[in-house]
Order: structure tokens, then sequence, then C-alpha cells
């Protein structure tokens, strides 16, 4: 004699223990007696159709074994072909971006039991789960990137074709809260790029990468680091130095007009004699640097702005500075003898005990400057007690 344990719709509670004899209308009819359902089909626990009852193995009775399980479909049940199978087994097929992947419900629980996949399919049909026409559940990601995180689920290793890119897995990883497979993946990445290189450029390399640029083209050079480099006599016209490392850098006697220095280091830079004309100096760190000699009067009327810059140490001996905004710099302790300072805009400054001896400050404003100690020996033209409340 054959026997069976029974269940309904894919349950794993309330099997009944069935017979197996004579045909599988027979076997129906007695599972439809058993389960108290109106039985239309037979599964073996793979999802599997039983079609022959000769299919259904022996069990002698007298034996203490296991009994086959088999899963009993209720008539009532609307679903066909590949979506029954998937509704009453622990199998299941994923449609990932049109490829479809057949795996386990506990393959994607167990492993992650807090991602976004175990929570879509712990348990049946609670995120209602979209499937196409042959019951595939459909997942609108990369299949490519998706098929290294299903192996990862499967047997728990990180294994990634040639040809796929770890950043797409990694976006994937994310995107389904794998968090353990989203660290390896990180840290995957960062020992595959090469370490990064720090070393500033040199004049050759700097000289190279302006001649491999169109006048036309705007340069950008933010944040790039010159660290101690010669750029002397160099045109760096309207280039963007932004946030630049040009520490002790020598650009003396370099045309820098219309270039943009702001936030730039610039401190203990050498840059007597250049061409200044227009730039923007924006809260540029260039203490103790030297600017003697330069020129920040641009004759087409485009002022030079220097405004919160720190000039700490300065040395800016006779530089023309026409109309230059210094509104808020520090100057402090800076020498800025037989400096041109027409109608320059010094309100808010720190000039404390700065040399301004020598120097041209006719219509400068100079409101709100803090003027402790500082030299006005020699100076061109006499300093209006309105230019200073301080």
């Amino acid at each position: 004699m054959r026997r069976v344990t029974l269940f309904v719709n894919g349950s794993s509670t309330n099997g009944k223990v069935v017979a197996v004899f004579g045909s599988l209308e027979d076997l129906l009819t007695a599972a439809s007696s058993k389960l108290g359902i109106r039985a239309s089909g037979v599964y073996n626990g793979n999802g599997g159709l039983i079609d022959d009852v000769a299919l259904i193995s022996y069990t002698p009775l007298n034996l203490p074994v296991t009994l086959p399980v088999f899963f009993c479909v209720d008539v009532q049940d609307e679903l066909i072909g590949p979506a029954r199978c998937q509704t009453h087994t622990d199998w299941l097929t994923l449609n990932v971006g049109g490829r479809c992947f057949t795996t386990t419900r506990s393959t994607l629980v167990s492993k992650e039991p807090e991602s976004m996949l175990a929570h879509m399919f712990r348990e049946k049909d609670v995120w209602g789960n979209k499937q196409d026409s042959q019951g595939a559940y459909l997942i609108d990601r990369s299949p490519d990137y998706f098929e290294p995180i299903l192996n990862y689920l499967r047997h728990g290793q990180l294994i990634i074709n040639e040809g796929i890119n770890p950043l797409g897995v990694l976006e994937e990883a994310r995107f389904f809260g794998i968090e353990q497979l989203a660290e390896q993946l990180e840290t995957l990445i960062k020992s595959s790029q090469p370490p990064e290189d720090h070393s500033p450029l040199s004049r050759k390399e700097f000289i190279r990468f302006l001649l491999a640029t169109t006048t036309k083209s705007e340069l950008r050079c933010q944040g790039l680091n010159f660290t101690g480099a010669d750029l002397s006599r160099l045109d760096l016209r309207y280039i963007n130095f932004k946030m630049a490392n040009l520490r002790g850098a020598n650009l003396s006697h370099a045309n820098l007009s219309g270039a943009n220095l702001e936030r730039a280091d610039l401190s203990m830079a050498c840059l007597d004699s250049a061409n200044l004309q227009g730039v923007k100096m924006l809260c540029t760190n260039a203490e103790g640097a030297s600017l003697r000699g330069c020129n920040f009067e641009d004759p087409a009327g485009i002022k030079a702005n220097l405004e919160g810059a720190n000039l700490k140490n300065v040395d800016m001996e006779g530089s023309q500075m026409t109309g230059i905004n210094l509104r808020v710099a520090t100057l402090k302790n800076a020498k800025l003898k037989n400096c041109n300072l027409r109608g320059a805009t010094l309100a808010g400054t720190d000039l404390e005990n700065c040399d301004l001896s020598g120097c041209d400050l006719q219509e400068a404003n100079l409101r709100g400057s803090n003027v402790k100690g500082a030299i006005f020996e020699e100076m061109l033209t006499p300093l209006h007690m309105s230019q200073s409340v301080r």
C-alpha cells in the first residue's frame, strides 16, 4: 500500500495522511473527503504536477519513515500554470528587468531577513507584488547587477563576473537594503582603486596641461595642489584656481588677470610684479606672501576683489591698487609702503600696525577700519578724518 501526506494549497499545517490506490481520480476523491475541499490537482514538494498515480512512491505501512509530501489544489483557486505552482510551493520566479530568475522563498528571506526582498516575499502577497503573464514576480531593476546579489543570498559569497561593474552591484545592494553585502562591496571597490596621488604638480606637468587646452576653453584647476611649484612668468589669465593649494608657489611676473583665486592658499607664495588685474581673491589666505610691485589696476574698470582675504604680514610695497576692494580684509602688520590705493575700499579692514607710509589714499573708504598703530608718514595726500572712524 502507498500513502502520502497531503496539504491544501501549499500550507504546511493541517495535513492529512491519505492511502494511494486506484487511479489519480480516486486519490483526488479521497483528498477532497479528507481535506474538505474540491481537489483539482496534486503537486509534489517542488511544484511538479502529478498526472499519474504511478508517480507516487511506495511507502510500507509498517516502517517509521517520513511520508512523501504532496499538495492538493482547491478547484476554487483561479490560478493556473506556473502561477499556481509558485503559490503552493516555496519556489518563485522573479522577472528582473526582463530576465527571469528561479529561486526559493527561503533564499530571499533567510540570509538578510531585514532586506526589502525579505519583506516582499516573507509572506504571500503582503506587498501585492505584480506578476507577468507567466506568474513571475516583476522587479524593475538591472538583471546583470541583480544576479550577484541573488547568488550572495544563496551561498553567502560575493562573486562578480568579469565585465560587471561593482558600483552597479553596490547600488542594487543599497536599493534592496542588503547591508552586509553593501559593506563588502564598498571594501572591494575601495581596495581596487589606485592610491590617491597628492603630490603637487610640477611646472613641466602644468605647462603640458596648458598647451593641451585651447585658449577659448575654461581651464579649471579647483583644488589642485601646486605647493612650491614654479609658475613664474606664465600666462595664467582667467584660470580658475578656486580652493587650490599654491602655498609657497613662485608666481612672480605671472599674468593672473581675471583669474579666480577665491579661498585659495597663497600663504608664503611669491607674486612679485605679477599682473593681478581684475583678480578674484575673496577669502584667500595669502598670509606672509610677497606681492611687491603687483598691478591690480584694470584699465577697463574691472576692480580686483580681495574682500575678506587674509593678508597678514604680506609685503605689497609699490603695488598699483586703484579701486581695489579690501573690505573686511586682514592686513595686520602688512607692508603697503608707497602703494596706490586711490578710491580703494578699506571699510572694516584690519590695518593694525600696517605700514602705509607714502601711500596715496585719496578718496579711499576707510570707514570702520582698524588703523591702530598704522604708519601714515610721508603720505602723498593727507588722510581726511571722515575717512576713518576708529
